[in-house]
C-alpha cells in the first residue's frame, strides 16, 4: 500500500508539473515579450506584417490593407492602401527624414521629425509591447491560440482610451488589435494576416527613389526634346509635365469636414484667386477658432519645416508651430492645413479623420 501511494504521489507531482508547464500567467509573458522587444533592439532586429485596418473615425468605415516593414535601429515602410478609392499612401523613414509618398501620383511629402520615437502607432509591434509591459492593471486571459491583454491605449488621440490585443501563443506575432473610446466602442480595429519577425530586407527596401518607382509612379522614361530636337533640361521638363498634370485634374471643389466640434460654427469658405494649386480656404468661428486650407501642389516634392508627426490613422500628418498651430497632411494627391491658436490637437485629428470620405462640392 506505501509503494502504491508513493507511486500516485509521484504521477500527481509530475502531472502537476507539467500543467503548470504548460500555462503561463500575465507576468511571464510580459517577461518574454520584454526579451523579444530587446531582440529587436539588436543589430539585426526587424519584422514585417500585413493586414487590415478598418478605422470607424468618419461616417463611413474606412478600411485600409496595411503593410509593416521595421528594421533597426531605425527604418519604417508603413503601406496603407485606401480600398474604397484604390490610392497607396507609404510612411517611410530611413537616413533622410520622414516621408509620405503617393506613388500612383508621383508626389513626395518630407519633413524632420523623430516619428515614430515616442508616439504610439497602432500598427507597430513596439507600440504594443510597451502599451502591455507599462499598464500594470492590465488585463490578461488566455484561450487556445492566443494571450489577450486588455490594456490602457496610449495613442496622440485623447478619444482612443482602451486597447485589447490578440498575441499569437507560441511566437507572441500579433494577431489583432482593437482600440476603444471612452464608451467602449471600437475606433480602431487591426487584423494582422501575416506577421515575421528577422524577415530579409534588401539594400534599397527603404530607399525613397525605389519605393516610387515600385509602386507604380508614372515615370518619364522618354527624353522631352525642344523643336530642334536638343533635350529639355529635367527641371523645365518636370515643370512642363507638373502643369499639364494640374490642368488635366483641375479644379477639386470644397472638401468639408463631416466633423465640428462642439460650440463651433462654419464661417465662411473662398477659393484662392488666382492660385495655381487650386488653393481654397474654409474659415470656422466659436469656442474655437480655426481655418482649413485646402489645396493640390504643383511641386511633386514637398518639404516642410521640422515638426511632429501625427499619426493621423491613414496616413501621418505633421504638426508645427506653438501658439499658433498647424496639422498638415496629404490624401489623394491634395494637401490639408489647419490652423489655430486654440484648436486642440485631438480635435485637429477628428477633422481631419472626417474629412477623408468627404467629396469635393
Amino acid at each position: 500500500m506505501r509503494r502504491i501511494a508513493w507511486v500516485l504521489a509521484v504521477i500527481m507531482s509530475v502531472t502537476l508539473i507539467m500543467t503548470g508547464c504548460g500555462k503561463k500567467d500575465s507576468a511571464s509573458v510580459v517577461k518574454d515579450l520584454n526579451d523579444v522587444a530587446d531582440k529587436l533592439e539588436s543589430k539585426t532586429g526587424a519584422y514585417q506584417g500585413a493586414g487590415t485596418m478598418t478605422l470607424y473615425t468618419g461616417e463611413q468605415p474606412q478600411e485600409y490593407k496595411v503593410e509593416v516593414w521595421y528594421k533597426n535601429p531605425s527604418y519604417y515602410r508603413i503601406s496603407l492602401a485606401n480600398v474604397q478609392k484604390n490610392i497607396t499612401q507609404i510612411v517611410l523613414r530611413n537616413d533622410e527624414g520622414v516621408f509620405v509618398l503617393t506613388p500612383s501620383l508621383g508626389k513626395s511629402f518630407r519633413f524632420q521629425s523623430d516619428w515614430p520615437d515616442n508616439q504610439g502607432q497602432v500598427y507597430l509591434y513596439q507600440t504594443l509591447v510597451k502599451g502591455i509591459v507599462a499598464d500594470d492593471n492590465r488585463q490578461f486571459v488566455a484561450d487556445k491560440d492566443s494571450y489577450i491583454f486588455d490594456v490602457a491605449a496610449n495613442y496622440q488621440s485623447s478619444a482612443l482610451v482602451r486597447q485589447k490585443i490578440w498575441l499569437n501563443k507560441k511566437t507572441y506575432e500579433p494577431k489583432e488589435v482593437q482600440v476603444s473610446d471612452s464608451e467602449a466602442k471600437v475606433v480602431v480595429d487591426v487584423k494582422f494576416d501575416k506577421f515575421t519577425f528577422n524577415p530579409e530586407f534588401t539594400a534599397d527596401s527603404f530607399d525613397m527613389q525605389k519605393n516610387m518607382a515600385s509602386q507604380g509612379a508614372s515615370e518619364n522614361t522618354v527624353a522631352q526634346v525642344d523643336e530642334n530636337g536638343n533635350p529639355l533640361p529635367a527641371a523645365e521638363t518636370q515643370e512642363g509635365t507638373q502643369a499639364q498634370a494640374s490642368a488635366e485634374l483641375g479644379d477639386f471643389g470644397i472638401i468639408e469636414p463631416g466633423y465640428t466640434p462642439e460650440g463651433v460654427k462654419f464661417k465662411d469658405s473662398n477659393k484662392v484667386e488666382n492660385s495655381d494649386d487650386h488653393a481654397v480656404l474654409l474659415r470656422y468661428n466659436g469656442i474655437y477658432q480655426y481655418t482649413i486650407m485646402e489645396s493640390r501642389p504643383l511641386d511633386q516634392a514637398v518639404s516642410l519645416a521640422p515638426g511632429t508627426g501625427v499619426d493621423l490613422g491613414f496616413t501621418l500628418g505633421l504638426l508645427t508651430g506653438d501658439e499658433q498651430q498647424t496639422l498638415t497632411w496629404m490624401s489623394d494627391g491634395l494637401q490639408y492645413r489647419i490652423t489655430s491658436a486654440n484648436l486642440p490637437l485631438s480635435e485637429m485629428m477628428e477633422i481631419a479623420a472626417s474629412m477623408q470620405d468627404q467629396a469635393g462640392k
